[in-house]
């Protein structure tokens, strides 16, 4: 059976400065961009979102039937708008944001896929901790962890919600409890719990059996599992942009995991040369976004790892 890869998460449609100009405007938002990345590297993807009955959610809609992801799963509202990211880089490609989402009173309105034991789920940012969709993203998330899914958390938290944290920090440990992977940010790791190393992030979660993941940047990969600890290098590159950077991380991980045939019940006991063919393909892949205004990998890079 084909395994198939579900993300869930915000859709927006990002507009890019750079210099004070606009530079480009591409379909985003974190799950979106994996979603594309996968899609274009030939995995069954299907993205679980919601966005305007609007110009630019066709704009969008289109975009992603046309990266080979299924959109059966998505809710397009008509009581209010796409959301909007305006994305400012500085002179290293990193991005501050400025966010416009008029959302309707009802919000996704979906059905529960019917998930697989072989099926994947990545889900993560703010959308994963949303108060006013928990109680259905919960519901979806806990059907998947239910059917035996293998499940990636990216908790993505940005600095702008850090005075909400105290009320959103459990949500983020709910969601960490429920996944089997957590790909976190070195970033992510201080802002939520004060914490500098990955050593401190396990201590922090206090899970002895999760796979923990913490990317610093241009400067390295970490791996915490129960099998291996281990430390990857980063490619020295010219970066444009790095707003794909960590979710494309994220779709090569699922690619990696897919390619690698490793299921739940393989993580305990997965070799440190399976972990690292498997990273040197998040790796990849973020540095091929990170080359571009693109938020997804290009598709001549995809019809080189497809092969």
């Amino acid at each position: 059976m084909e395994r198939k890869v579900y993300a869930i998460g915000e859709t927006v449609l990002d507009i890019i400065f750079d210099s004070g100009q606009v530079k480009a405007a591409r379909p985003g938002g974190a799950m979106l961009n994996s979603s594309v990345s996968l899609g274009r590297a030939g995995i069954n993807v299907s993205f679980i979102t919601e966005f305007g009955f609007d110009q630019t959610g066709k704009l969008i809609l289109d975009f992603l039937n046309k990266n080979g992801v299924s959109t059966q799963n998505i809710h397009q509202y008509k009581d209010g708008k796409t959301p909007l990211a305006m994305a400012f880089l500085n002179e290293k490609g990193d991005a501050s944001y400025d966010f416009y989402k008029p959302y309707p009173n009802e919000r996704l309105k979906v059905k529960i896929p019917d998930f697989q034991s072989s099926d994947i789920l990545l889900f993560g940012s703010f959308f994963g901790i949303d108060p006013g969709i928990r109680k259905k993203l919960l519901e979806i998330v806990k059907a998947a962890h239910k059917s035996g899914c293998l499940i990636v958390y990216d908790p993505n938290f940005r600095k702008p919600h850090a005075h909400e944290l105290d009320k959103l920090r459990p949500f983020i440990l709910e969601n960490m409890n429920l996944a089997h992977i957590i790909r976190a940010s070195n970033e992510d790791a201080e802002i939520i719990f004060g914490e500098k190393s990955i050593q401190g992030l396990e201590k922090a979660i206090s899970k002895k059996d999760k796979i923990i993941i913490m990317t610093h940047s241009s400067e390295k990969v970490e791996l915490a599992s129960p099998s291996t600890n281990s430390t990857y290098p980063v490619k020295k590159i010219k970066v444009v942009s790095t707003i794909g950077a960590g979710d494309n991380f994220n779709a090569g991980l699922i690619y990696g995991l897919i390619k690698e045939n490793v299921k739940p019940s393989d993580l305990e006991n997965l070799s440190p040369e399976k972990w690292e063919k498997i990273i040197s393909f998040a790796i990849d892949f973020s540095a091929n976004v990170c080359m571009s205004f693109d938020n997804y990998i290009s598709e001549d890079f995809a019809k080189r790892i497809e092969r």
